[in-house]
This record gives C-alpha cells, structure tokens and sequence, in this order.
C-alpha cells in the first residue's frame, strides 16, 4: 500500500477502539521507528524531558486493563470535563455519540489485550502550579506523542489518546516504576495493527466557529 499523504494522514488519524487487532503481535520495530520520529517533535527550550514507557509484557497490560476498567466505571458514574460517553455534542449527532460511547465501552473492556501499551510521561509535577507552567510541561509531551500517533497511522498501526487511567495514577507508576514524584504521565495510547481498512475525514464544527481572526 502506498503511504498517506501528509493531509490524509492528518485528517485520518482516528482514535481507533473497535478495530484494535486484539491477537496480532506489533513488531518491535515498528514502535521503536515511530518512537524515533516522536523524539524529533518539539519541546520546550528544548528540554527533552519527555519519556515514553512501552508496555508489552502481558501481565502488565492485564494490570493497566484492570485499572482503567475502574476509571471506566468512575468516568460513567461521575463523567469528567465534557461529559460521559454518549452525551450529544454539537458537531456530532446523538447517534454518532452513542456509537463513540459503545466505542469507548469496547476498550475498556479489551484495553489489557491491545499488545502495545504506551505511556508518554514529562518531567515534574505541576498540580497547582501557575498556568504558564503547566502549558510548557504539557506542551513538551503532547506533540511528542501526537508524532507518535501519527507515524504509527502510517504504518498501518491504530492507536487511541486515553486518560482514564490517570484516576490510578499513582498505583500505574508504582506497577511500571516509574518515579511518581518526578514525572507525570500524560495518557495512556493503546496500539495495535488495525482489523479492515480505510479512515475518511471525520465531521466537524464548520472552520467560523472554530477560528477567530484578529480577536475573539
């Protein structure tokens, strides 16, 4: 298959739940490929201080299921920021909403089965800190990991941006050792070739209602 364009990789990447293929293994070195072309993104004054943990070992994946099927069922009782899953959101329609809901059901179910489990962390803590602190941390992980998602879409892998795992924060560090105090993990992105084939644009609020130009 000839690799997607530029644009039809930015506009087909999808979050990828049902179609995960739970049963084939994702090579090394696909992974270390798409790792090597995330380090490339930007950071902030350069720091490179963010660091990906891949999980392939399946009893830590169990566990991180296990864990995230808890956030699953608090994320359904409680909701976080926008909402629970089936909620209508303009541009989506309720049908579409409910279809991402059995989407997200799906995965919360099968998540400690995805063969690749990536968990891209940045340097210190920064609850509570000043806004402006919090931007450049994040913003020294997430285009890293957006890279991620991207170099894996062209290589016929799907992957997902999770953060429900974040509720159990503490108790993934302590499974994966990572040192809670100094680092925070930013999501938790399953990974996995891909069951079928083709991904279109998806809909969106039209561009006026999603750029302002000069001001507000």
């Amino acid at each position: 298959m000839e690799p997607p364009s530029a644009d039809e990789l930015l506009s087909t990447t999808r979050s990828v739940r049902r179609r995960l293929d739970l049963t084939r293994p994702v090579e090394r070195r696909l992974i270390e490929e798409c790792l090597a072309l995330a380090q490339q993104a930007p950071s902030g004054g350069n720091r490179q201080g963010a660091v990906f943990v891949v999980v392939t070992d399946p009893g830590s994946r169990r566990a991180l299921g296990e864990l995230y099927r808890s956030a699953w069922d608090r994320y359904l009782a409680e909701g976080v920021g926008a909402g629970r899953p089936g909620a209508a959101a303009t541009p989506s329609t309720p049908a579409q909403q409910r279809r991402i809901g059995r989407s997200a059901a799906h995965l919360a179910e099968h998540l400690g089965e995805v063969p690749v489990h990536v968990i891209p962390c940045h340097r210190g803590r920064t609850e509570g800190a000043p806004q402006v602190v919090q931007a450049s941390a994040w913003g020294s992980v997430l285009p890293a990991a957006w890279s991620f998602m991207l170099a894996a879409r062209a290589r016929g892998l799907g992957s997902a941006w999770t953060t429900l795992h974040l509720f159990h924060e503490r108790e993934a560090a302590e499974l994966l050792g990572i040192p809670y105090e100094e680092y925070s993990q930013a999501a938790l992105i399953p990974v996995a070739h891909v069951v079928g084939s083709g991904f279109r644009p998806a809909p969106r609020a039209p561009l006026g209602e999603f750029a302002r130009w000069e001001a507000w």
